[in-house]
């Protein structure tokens, strides 16, 4: 992890964990429903204010709280045309995939690349320190896996160069 990463991924870390005091609570206007009040937003008070934590404009988190839910949204570095295009395509892959994944939304919340959604349920089934260290693992890797793409798509396009030229 290089030394600029690690504060950013240091002040993610504890703002989730102060965000994840999450408890069962259900719905105040309809009776027996249990719905993540950070997706419904039917009552201000049980919203906390979202918190964004940026390490340059082009990569942040937006960590949105509730009393029931929490929303992690992430924007991933995109540096150029490659790079984007990758990570359109991998998250795309991933989203399509959000069943096998339990805290993966099937769609990002707009101005970033992938959100997870977690709930109480989920707390309560899974360690909550595990659940963060998760995020946090995922947001190191996801960096490392584009930045592998865009190396092996270079060399793929440096070999096909090379094997056009040939004939000239």
């Amino acid at each position: 992890m290089s030394s600029t990463l690690k504060p950013y991924l240091n002040a993610v870390r504890a703002t989730l964990t102060a965000t994840m005091c999450l408890e069962n609570f259900s719905s105040q206007i309809v009776e027996r429903h249990n719905k993540p009040e950070v997706e419904v937003r039917s009552s201000k008070e049980l919203l906390l204010t979202p918190v964004v934590v940026s390490r340059n404009e082009k990569e942040k988190v937006l960590i949105e709280g509730s009393v029931n839910s929490m929303r992690i949204s992430i924007a991933i570095k995109q540096a150029d045309e490659i790079e984007k295009i990758l990570c359109h395509k991998f998250m795309r892959f991933m989203m399509m995939r959000a069943d096998n994944f339990f805290i993966l939304r099937r769609k990002a919340v707009e101005g970033y690349d992938i959100s997870f959604l977690i709930t109480n349920f989920h707390t309560e089934q899974m360690y909550k320190h595990k659940l963060v260290d998760f995020i946090v693992q995922f947001m190191e890797d996801i960096d490392k896996e584009i930045s592998e793409m865009k190396l092996t798509v270079n060399a793929r396009a440096r070999i096909c160069a090379e094997e056009f030229l040939k004939n000239f």
